[in-house]
C-alpha cells in the first residue's frame, strides 16, 4: 500500500516527525520508537500496522485516517488536555525522552492503564453502566461520528450488544445505515458479521439489502479475516469470496511432516471442541501477526537500530484475560520454526474448513486418550510436562472431557528443545543434521529434510572433543561491528522478498552466512556460558537453514513444485532467527563485559 503522510502529521505518544505505524485500535499514528513500546503490549492493548509495508483493507486505513484526523489521540489523553494537569506532574512523552524507561512508562500509561481517560461521573442514584454506554453506541453508528464511537467503546460500551428492545446490533444498524468505517471501527472492537437479528438477518444481509455492495463483501472478508490472514501468510493469496471460495489450503512446498507425533497432534486438534479450537485458532493468528510485524520491523529499521533495545518482541506478551496456562502455550509458539509452525497452520486451515461444512469425523474420545497417552511416552521427562502442560485455555463448561488438553501436541514439539538443548556437551557447531535443534523448533526427525542438510555444503568442523570450556568473550565492539553487517545483509534479503526478487535470494543468503560464520569466529570453540552456546547454535543453523531454503528458488528442482510464497516467509523466519541470535549476543557480551 502506498501511502504517503503528509509532514504535518506527527507521532501521537511523543510528537516525533513523520510517524510510520498506525495503533489501529486507538486510531493513532505512532513513530517507530512508540511502536516498538506498543509491540510490546500485546494486540490486546494495540493492534499495530506499518503505514507503507503492510497490506490495508482500503476502508480500515481510512477509518484510521479519520479518527486521527479527527483528534482520537484526545480520547487517550484527555486529562492531559487540562492546563491544570501539569501540577500533577503528568507530562506528555517528547521525541528526546529515552525510549525506557519515559516513553514506555507514558505509552502503558496512557494505553493500558488508561490513565489519562475522561472518567464518567458515576453516582448511586444515576450511575453509567456499560449497557447505557453500548445503547449509545447502538444509536450513534447510524451517523459518521467515528471519534463519538471510540469514546464510548474506550468507555466500555460492546461492540456485539444485542439491544433487547430493537432485536438487533450496533453492527446491523450501521450495516443497514451504509456506514463502512463504522463498521470497520466496530470489526476492530469484536463485532461479529454473522450475529443474526430477532429476524434472523446479518449485517451482511442489511448491507446487501440497501445496496451497500462494498460494505456487503467487506463484511464477508471480515467474517473470514481469521483464515484469511493465516493463509496469506502461508502462499500470499487470500480466497476469492466473491465467487464463493472461502478458503484456501496451502499445500508445504516439500513434503509434510509425516512424523507419528504430528499425525497425532493433528489428530488431536480435529478432537478439540469448537471453543477450544477457536482460542487455538485465534492465539496463532496473534502469532502470525507477531511474526509478519517482526518481518516488517527488519525491513524497515536502520541496520544499526538492530542491535537496539526496541529491536524483538520474541513471543506474544501476556493477556491478563487469559489463564497463565493459555498464556505460557501462547509464548511458545514462537518456538516453532518456520517449517513446523507452517504445518501446524495448515491443520488449522483444513480443520476450519471441515468445521464451517459441518463434516463429522471418525475418531472418538477413546481415540483421542490413546494419542495422548502415546504422544506422553515420547517425552523423557514426564513429569515436567504434567506439572507444566505446555497448552491450555480458559476454564469453561467444555473443560470437563479429555478434549480440554488437545493442542497440547503441538506444543510439545516445542517442549522437546529445554530437554535436549541443555545437554551440556552439545557445543555451537555441531554439523546440523537429523538431531540438531535450533532455538525456533524442535527435533528434525520425520520432517523428511535430512537430505535438505546433507546435500548442501556441510556446515563448520565440529569442535575437538578435548576442548576445554572458554570463559573468554570477544570485545562488545567487535560482537556490534560484526551484528550491524549481519543485519545489513538480512536488510537486503529482506527487501528482496519485498520486492518479489527471488534470484537475489541465494546470494543473499551467501552473504549472510560470511558474516555469520566471521561473528561465529569471535567466539571461542567451547563456550563456558550455556546462554552463549544457545546463541551461537541458533546463529549457525538458522543461517545453514537460509541457505537450504534460499536454494529451493532454483529451477529445475525435482520434487514438488515448490510454493515461492512459502519459501518466503521461511526465508524471513530464518532471517528473524539469526538476526535475533545476533542481538541476543551482543546483549550477553555487552553484560558480561560490563562486570
Amino acid at each position: 500500500m502506498s501511502k504517503r503522510l503528509r509532514s504535518s502529521e506527527v507521532c501521537a505518544d511523543c510528537s516525533g516527525p513523520d510517524p510510520s505505524w498506525a495503533s489501529v485500535n486507538r486510531g493513532t499514528f505512532i513513530c517507530d520508537e512508540c511502536c516498538s513500546v506498543h509491540r510490546s503490549l500485546g494486540r490486546h492493548i494495540s493492534q499495530v500496522r506499518h503505514l507503507k509495508h503492510t497490506p490495508w483493507p482500503p476502508t480500515l486505513l481510512q477509518m484510521v485516517e479519520t479518527l486521527y484526523n479527527n483528534g482520537a489521540n484526545s480520547i487517550w489523553e484527555h486529562s492531559l488536555l487540562d492546563p491544570t494537569s501539569i501540577m500533577s506532574g503528568r507530562r506528555k512523552a517528547n521525541p528526546q525522552d529515552k525510549v525506557h524507561p519515559n516513553k514506555a512508562e507514558f505509552i502503558r500509561a496512557k494505553y493500558q492503564m488508561l490513565a489519562f481517560v475522561h472518567r464518567l461521573p458515576c453516582r448511586d442514584d444515576d450511575s453509567v453502566t456499560a449497557k447505557d454506554l453500548s445503547k449509545q453506541l447502538h444509536s450513534s453508528v447510524r451517523t459518521g461520528n467515528l471519534e463519538t464511537c471510540l469514546r464510548l467503546l474506550s468507555l466500555g460500551a460492546q461492540a456485539n450488544f444485542f439491544h433487547p428492545e430493537k432485536g438487533n446490533t450496533p453492527l446491523h444498524v450501521a450495516s443497514k445505515a451504509g456506514q463502512i468505517l463504522q463498521a470497520e471501527l466496530l470489526a476492530v472492537y469484536g463485532a461479529d458479521p454473522g450475529t443474526q437479528d430477532s429476524s434472523g438477518k446479518t449485517p451482511v444481509d442489511y448491507a446487501r439489502q440497501g445496496g451497500h455492495h462494498e460494505l456487503a463483501e467487506r463484511l464477508v472478508e471480515i467474517q473470514y479475516e481469521l483464515t484469511d490472514r493465516l493463509a496469506f501468510y502461508l502462499c500470499g493469496r487470500k480466497p476469492d469470496h466473491k465467487n464463493g471460495q472461502h478458503f484456501i489450503i496451502p499445500q508445504m512446498a516439500d513434503s509434510l511432516d509425516l512424523s507419528e507425533l504430528a499425525k497425532a497432534a493433528k489428530k488431536k486438534l480435529q478432537s478439540l471442541s469448537n471453543h477450544l479450537f477457536e482460542e487455538l485458532a485465534m492465539d496463532v493468528y496473534d502469532e502470525v501477526d507477531r511474526r509478519e510485524t517482526d518481518a516488517v520491523w527488519l525491513a524497515t529499521q536502520n541496520h544499526s537500530t538492530l542491535v537496539t533495545e526496541t529491536t524483538v518482541v520474541p513471543f506474544l506478551p501476556v493477556n491478563p484475560e487469559y489463564s497463565s496456562t493459555r498464556n505460557q502455550g501462547r509464548q511458545k509458539l514462537a518456538r516453532f520454526n518456520a517449517h513446523e509452525f507452517a504445518t501446524l497452520v495448515i491443520d488449522i486451515l483444513s480443520d476450519a474448513k471441515r468445521r464451517q461444512q459441518g463434516s463429522p469425523l471418525s475418531s472418538s474420545k477413546d481415540n483421542v486418550e490413546l494419542i495422548l497417552k502415546t504422544i506422553s511416552n515420547q517425552h523423557s521427562v514426564e513429569s515436567q510436562d504434567n506439572d507444566q502442560p505446555d497448552y491450555d485455555s480458559v476454564a469453561s463448561d467444555e473443560d470437563t472431557d479429555p478434549e480440554a488438553t488437545a493442542s497440547k501436541a503441538h506444543r510439545q514439539k516445542a517442549s522437546r528443545l529445554e530437554k535436549q538443548n541443555s545437554t551440556p556437551e552439545s557445543d555451537y557447531d555441531n554439523t546440523p543434521n537429523d538431531r540438531d535443534l535450533d532455538d525456533m523448533g524442535s527435533s528434525r526427525k520425520g520432517r523428511q529434510r535430512s537430505s535438505v542438510w546433507q546435500s548442501d555444503s556441510s556446515g563448520p568442523d565440529t569442535a575437538e572433543p578435548h576442548v576445554a570450556p572458554s570463559p573468554i568473550l570477544p570485545s562488545t565492539e567487535d560482537v556490534i561491528r560484526k551484528t550491524e553487517q549481519i543485519t545489513k545483509n538480512i536488510q537486503e534479503l529482506l527487501r528482496a522478498a519485498q520486492e518479489n526478487k527471488h534470484d537475489s535470494y541465494i546470494p543473499c543468503s551467501e552473504r549472510i552466512h560470511v558474516a555469520v560464520t566471521e561473528m561465529a569466529a569471535l567466539f571461542p570453540k567451547k563456550p563456558k556460558s550455556d546462554m552463549v552456546r544457545t546463541s551461537l547454535r541458533l546463529l549457525t543453523s538458522s543461517a545453514y537453514r537460509l541457505q537450504s531454503e534460499c536454494k529451493k528458488t532454483l529451477p529445475g528442482d525435482p520434487g514438488p513444485p515448490t510454493d515461492i510464497q512459502l519459501v518466503t516467509q521461511q526465508v524471513i523466519q530464518c532471517a528473524y532467527d539469526i538476526a535475533k541470535a545476533a542481538k541476543q549476543l551482543v546483549t550477553i557480551t555487552t553484560k558480561e563485559n560490563n562486570n
